[in-house]
């Protein structure tokens, strides 16, 4: 390509007009237009996404280029036109591989793990009304340790358990994958097991420290969940985590697996932990409730339940835990069905290291993390917390 032609293709500033957006990128044909053009590649957008500290990207037809930064989604360029169909088109065809390509023309939808050079993203293509959408999620490369992330020593307690269920929760997008990686870990770092993980798609790569790591990935080495987890029983595991426990086979081969002397590490889209008590055991029909009952009251070891709150301060994200401990009064509440008091005990149980997601909460507000409204506004019981906040 000659010099005039890589002029004529896009000129891209290198100094932003302030810290919450990159500068806008012009055509050479017009260096003072205020309308952004849509870059060359989606590798360009991941790299601007990564270097702005993102967590996704969206490129879709119809809307301008956009991200979300902070937790807040918002355009990258205020300016930017829409991107049209033909260069949705012509960017999602530029990096999907052949067998990407014909399962989006086939089934509407392809997600998988994109590897370039310079990081790792867990991505999803789909057709939609006005053409395609891209959403990309950005991945660490580097697994952060317990310590870095602000875990409660009790977290590293949950990764001792030669058996059991150790489930860590919260909504899309509060980290539920980064914290499930620093604690499989710090099993590698600790421990001389087989782990297993099973993912879709495979995001955090696990170098083997003191254990034996194999990683599979649904869709590509595998069928399902369930087929990979009934799989992995058979191959001689300590350690199997389960990126996610969405139906009943998953589930139930999940707490058999737990019962049968492995420890098995999963993810579940629920808020707290009474609600992911009840999420697991309503999923089994009625007459089968009570048996799962006993085996959840024998088999959980603990749930770590989580969410990313906006700082006050505007720059970045502070995590809010819930902590759950097994403990006799624990399961006795699982075992009668009243999930209900598990609030209670929690609070009471401070001694073995159960924190509350109000708790928390409040301790962020008290040093001056989080807003009033942010505090506030993801509290359980909005009653105590009003008291607590007008104290």
């Amino acid at each position: 390509m000659s010099q005039s032609e890589e002029e004529e293709i896009i000129a891209v500033a290198v100094v932003a007009d302030d810290d919450s957006s990159p500068a806008a990128v012009v055509t050479s044909e017009n260096p003072d237009s205020s309308v952004v053009s849509t870059l060359n590649s989606v590798d360009d957008y991941l790299k601007l996404a990564q270097q702005y500290d993102c967590s996704d990207l969206h490129i879709a037809t119809g809307s301008p280029p956009m991200w979300r930064r902070y937790g807040t989604l918002q355009p990258i360029w205020q300016n930017a036109a829409n991107i049209r169909p033909e260069d949705a088109e012509k960017l999602a065809y530029a990096f999907l591989a052949q067998n990407h390509i014909k399962t989006l023309e086939k089934r509407g939808d392809v997600d998988f793990a994109y590897s370039p050079e310079f990081g790792r993203f867990r991505c999803s293509v789909v057709q939609q009304r006005l053409g395609i959408n891209m959403v990309f999620r950005v991945i660490s490369t580097r697994i952060r340790s317990i310590e870095e992330l602000g875990l409660p020593e009790t977290c590293r307690t949950l990764t001792r358990f030669q058996n059991g269920l150790v489930l860590v929760t919260g909504a899309t997008g509060s980290g539920k994958s980064t914290t499930l990686a620093s604690l499989i870990d710090e099993v590698n770092k600790d421990r001389d097991d087989h782990i297993i993980t099973l993912e879709d798609p495979i995001e955090f790569v696990f170098t083997p420290k003191g254990c034996h790591v194999n990683q599979r990935e649904v869709g590509t080495h595998t069928q399902s969940f369930a087929a990979a987890l009934r799989g992995a029983l058979r191959e001689d595991p300590d350690v199997v985590m389960v990126g996610e426990m969405r139906d009943l086979e998953t589930i139930s081969l999940a707490i058999t697996a737990a019962e049968t002397g492995h420890l098995v590490l999963g993810t579940l889209h629920t808020g707290n932990a009474p609600r992911t008590l009840d999420r697991v055991l309503d999923v089994f029909p009625s007459d089968q409730r009570d048996q799962i009952r006993i085996m959840v009251s024998e088999s959980l070891r603990g749930i770590v339940s989580q969410q990313l709150v906006p700082r006050q301060d505007g720059h970045g994200r502070v995590l809010a835990l819930e902590v759950l401990v097994n403990t006799p009064a624990v399961a006795n509440c699982i075992r009668e069905g009243k999930t209900f008091m598990l609030p209670g005990i929690m609070q009471t149980g401070k001694a073995v290291g159960m924190v509350t997601m109000d708790d928390s909460l409040q301790n962020l507000y008290s040093q001056g993390y989080i807003s009033r409204d942010e505090c506030f506004g993801r509290s359980e019981d909005k009653q105590s917390m009003r008291k607590f906040l007008e104290s």
